[in-house]
């Protein structure tokens, strides 16, 4: 009996003895920290590793993240300065450099840091309008991010970062703003096509320029042509008289043969007789009333050549009563100013 009440204090015996080598022995992973109070009071911190501290005297807490932690706060209604309430959702980016501090400075930093970010949002927005505020998002950042590191520093925390995750005004102000960026669009496209068509007018009126300019060249170089072939024609034709030179019968007889071609024309009514004409019918007339020398061959026509004798005589007699019409038509003609049929285009 004896035996087993001596086995069973040795079995309890050893059992307090691992447990209480176990509650003396700590080990702290990496990045994490440990406070030790003994006896109520803070003794020291245990860093990563294995430490040893006193069993049933010294108290060690929680393990307490040395990492930088990243903490998401539900949006906050936030009032900017021309009265518009707009909800806004923070990042908080945030790291603990002293674990004593964040445990004895204060009850829970995390609660503590959520309301500063709050108060200190809306500090900052309640200066701006909400133009201002959807567009400074540095700025607030850079805000926040200063005053929150500045008063958490006496809690042993230190704030990397803080981010404006979202910016969300009232659903009206939201209508409002797609309206105007939507005119603002209509706007730019309306600025765009008006901006095309011009081009598009002006490049057609430089092509119409260009298209008058190469057509009057065009125009210029052909009459040029023209007339350079015409006055050769004309210096061609000069010369081929003056140098056959031709008697004042072939001219008279030219005469004669423009007439009907002057009478001709689609828009002469009425054409008048030029006094010449009646010098060159006489000179015609005279040129066939004129007896040529007789020759041998003129003494032996026959029958024919009398024939042709009569109808030359009459051509004469013709050619003389044709000249005498002429004659008293221009002479009737008296306010007429003479013709030229080498000068006058008519």
């Amino acid at each position: 009996m004896e035996v087993s009440a001596l086995l069973i204090a040795g079995v309890i015996v050893a059992l307090l003895a691992v447990f209480t080598v176990l509650r003396a022995v700590r080990i702290v992973p990496q990045a994490r920290a440990r406070n030790v109070e003994r006896l109520g009071r803070y003794r020291r911190t245990l860093k990563p590793g294995l430490s040893l501290v006193i069993p049933y005297i010294d108290r060690v807490y929680p393990l307490i993240d040395l990492r930088e932690q990243v903490v998401s706060f539900k949006p906050q209604p936030v009032i900017t300065e021309d009265n518009l309430v707009v909800e806004i959702d923070t990042v908080l980016y945030f790291q603990v450099t002293d674990p004593r501090a964040a445990a004895y400075e204060i009850a829970d930093f995390l609660h503590g840091v959520e309301q500063l970010t709050v108060t200190t949002l809306r500090n900052v927005v309640g200066s701006m309008d909400l133009e201002k505020t959807l567009t400074s998002r540095d700025t607030i950042n850079n805000q926040l991010r200063g005053v929150l590191d500045d008063a958490t520093g006496k809690w042993g925390l230190r704030v990397n970062r803080v981010e404006i995750k979202a910016i969300d005004p009232p659903q009206s102000i939201k209508d409002a703003m797609e309206k105007q960026m939507r005119a603002e669009r209509d706007k730019r496209a309306a600025i765009l096509g008006a901006e095309g068509q011009r081009q598009s007018q002006i490049l057609t009126a430089e092509g119409d320029k260009q298209s008058a300019v190469l057509r009057a060249e065009g125009n210029r170089t052909a009459e040029i042509l023209k007339a350079e072939g015409q006055a050769r024609a004309v210096g061609e034709v000069f010369q081929a008289v003056h140098r056959n030179d031709p008697d004042p019968k072939l001219l008279a007889y030219q005469y004669l043969q423009m007439l009907p071609q002057l009478a001709q024309g689609p828009g002469n009514t009425f054409w008048v007789i030029p006094s010449e004409v009646t010098s060159a019918l006489e000179g015609v007339s005279r040129a066939f009333s004129e007896a040529l020398p007789p020759s041998p061959a003129t003494r032996e026509t026959s029958s024919s050549d009398a024939r042709a004798a009569e109808a030359a005589d009459d051509a004469a007699q013709a050619a003389n009563a044709a000249a005498e019409a002429l004659a008293a038509a221009a002479k009737a003609d008296t306010t007429t100013l003479p013709f030229d049929p080498l000068t006058d285009d008519r």
